[in-house]
């Protein structure tokens, strides 16, 4: 019996690997990524897919890398966003989505 090719193989190497990215992250990362994680594995136990799964490591091995690279910017950037969560206020310096897409040309 032989088996249509779908599309390309995800590739999985050792830092994509659910226990590899979740120790890159910070502790503040943590929590989100269970939740994250845990809701792609029910996604693909309920639908037989591994895509939400897929998607989901993938996103978060790109934060763990940006971790990686700079723990204090991040951390940074979390706390902003938690600020902003809280006040409701954008961070000073921000703009909005509209004036950013203006001053790149794209309205």
């Amino acid at each position: 019996m032989s088996t249509a090719a779908i599309g390309p193989e995800p590739e999985f190497g050792p830092s994509t690997s659910p226990s590899a990215i979740r120790s890159a992250l910070l502790p503040e990362d943590v929590v989100e990524f269970d939740r994250d994680y845990e809701h792609a594995l029910d996604i693909a136990r309920d639908q037989l897919s591994l895509t939400d799964l897929v998607e989901t490591l993938a996103s978060w091995s790109r934060v763990a890398r940006s971790t990686q690279a700079d723990p204090a910017a991040h951390r940074r950037m979390l706390q902003a966003e938690d600020r902003a969560l809280q006040t409701g206020q954008a961070p000073a310096g921000s703009r909005s989505w509209s004036t950013f897409k203006t001053e790149l040309g794209l309205q």
